[in-house]
């Protein structure tokens, strides 16, 4: 997954599905990526359900998408947000898109962007469904983006299959040797998995995640006596 913060994207906000208490974070976190040149949130904007998306929109520069919910029980706004997203796809302008929702409806819509060649970015819950996760290119579970706070890491979810993923990723990305690039190992881990982060396991870095594994051992090798320049390697003990 090639990324520049020179890329375009496109964030595209279900604002019925969404968070606005870390707008401010996810803004944050999408500038990692890269621009955001387009900030739209979907919603019915007469209904008191999202009164605090519309207290951050001006805040944020976010243009609001007005869709009234014509039918009981039916998300108009799930339409009209693929319909613009496809209308912004075809206009060659962007180079990714970032899907704010943890609705499993948009599963189609993020395999379709990623068939054209832009890089998908999704941001939603825990309870987001599997294939809209693995739809992504990356994705990014919010509640990682709320500010630390002491014991958070004590608070994350249980590492319990982070062992196989890690194990798999040192095996793929192994020289002969048995050393395997830790910038490789990264980009084998978000490849198989879109959803890894090390920061859903309390780590901000990935190498710091890998050093306290007791099953993995790490060197640090000088690739430029001149720059001082190193890199890090990784192997299964």
């Amino acid at each position: 997954m090639a990324t520049s913060n020179n890329d375009n994207l496109a964030v595209l906000i279900d604002a019925d599905n969404a968070q606005a208490a870390i707008i401010h974070e996810l803004l944050a976190e999408v500038s990692r990526y890269g621009t955001a040149s387009v900030k739209r949130a979907y919603g019915d904007w007469t209904t008191p359900s999202l009164k605090k998306w519309k207290d951050v929109l001006h805040e944020m520069a976010i243009q609001p998408i007005q869709q009234f919910s014509y039918t009981a029980g039916k998300n108009s706004t799930d339409s009209a947000l693929i319909i613009d997203a496809m209308d912004l796809l075809h206009t060659g302008r962007l180079n990714g898109v970032c899907l704010v929702s943890s609705d499993s409806d948009f599963t189609r819509l993020a395999t379709r962007i990623r068939e054209s060649g832009l890089v998908v970015y999704g941001f939603g819950e825990r309870k987001t469904p599997k294939p809209f996760v693995a739809a992504c290119d990356k994705f990014i579970y919010s509640d990682i983006l709320k500010p630390a706070k002491t014991g958070d890491a004590a608070s994350k979810p249980t590492a319990e299959p982070l062992k196989p993923m890690l194990i798999d990723a040192v095996n793929a990305a192994a020289q002969d040797d048995g050393w395997a690039n830790l910038g490789t190992v990264g980009s084998v881990l978000q490849k198989s998995n879109p959803s890894f982060d090390p920061r859903n396991y309390g780590f901000q870095k990935l190498g710091e995640l890998v050093r306290k594994q007791p099953y993995l051992s790490l060197k640090e090798v000088q690739i430029s006596s001149a720059s001082g320049a190193f890199q890090i390697l990784v192997r299964l003990k």
